[in-house]
């Protein structure tokens, strides 16, 4: 078997949620070159998708959309890869503080507690599968924050790494890897769903 066919997904099931734009989508279009059968999810699906059977509209910011996720993506049973991509900032510059709670809990639910509460839906069937490959995109402000406009985004992403160190170690033994990347260090080739590399966070 050719490098190139062992990197192939053909068969494998995705979730990418942020695919609608910008990594999320370029993540989207590469797995789908590789052959898996990716789903995605953004609050608003972009006009003429290619793939609208494949688009799930919900707020993963909130439990009722990640609701409204798990609850369509359950329908074909366990996925094999899970990519959180969605994030983002709003609170407005100032400093520490011009964020008030309201920036705080916004930022911790978009970019922390979606993937939290999606991970906490999907992957017990992942687990029960013995296989399967969780990614969680961070951001270099995890380590290097901008001080004036996004220390809550900052404070989450670096909180989604410690998260995903932990996840790794738990989910190890059982046939799961789990990866925290920033923007520019995914790689789909490496998201063939096996156990065969050790589970850890990648910076």
């Amino acid at each position: 078997m050719s490098s190139s066919d062992r990197d192939r997904l053909n068969g494998r099931r995705a979730l990418v949620t942020g695919g609608s734009k910008g990594s999320g989508k370029a993540i989207v279009q590469r797995l789908r070159e590789m052959g898996a059968d990716v789903w995605t999810t953004a609050r608003t699906m972009p006009g003429g998708y290619e793939r609208p059977d494949r688009f799930i509209e919900a707020d993963t910011s909130t439990v009722g959309g990640v609701e409204a996720v798990v609850s369509k993506i359950s329908e074909g049973g366990a996925l094999d890869i899970l990519e959180h991509v969605v994030g983002g900032s709003s609170t407005p510059p100032g400093g520490f503080a011009a964020a008030t709670e309201e920036h705080w809990l916004a930022e911790l639910n978009l970019n922390l507690l979606g993937a939290v509460r999606l991970d906490r839906a999907l992957l017990p069937a992942i687990v029960e599968a013995g296989s399967g490959v969780v990614v969680h995109v961070t951001s270099i402000q995890r380590e290097m924050p901008l001080r004036d406009a996004t220390l809550p985004y900052a404070s989450a992403k670096g909180a989604l790494r410690t998260y995903s160190k932990s996840l790794a170690n738990e989910l190890a033994p059982r046939g799961v890897r789990v990866n925290a990347v920033s923007p520019g260090g995914f790689r789909p080739e490496r998201m063939r769903a096996s156990s065969t590399s050790s589970p850890r966070a990648t910076d």
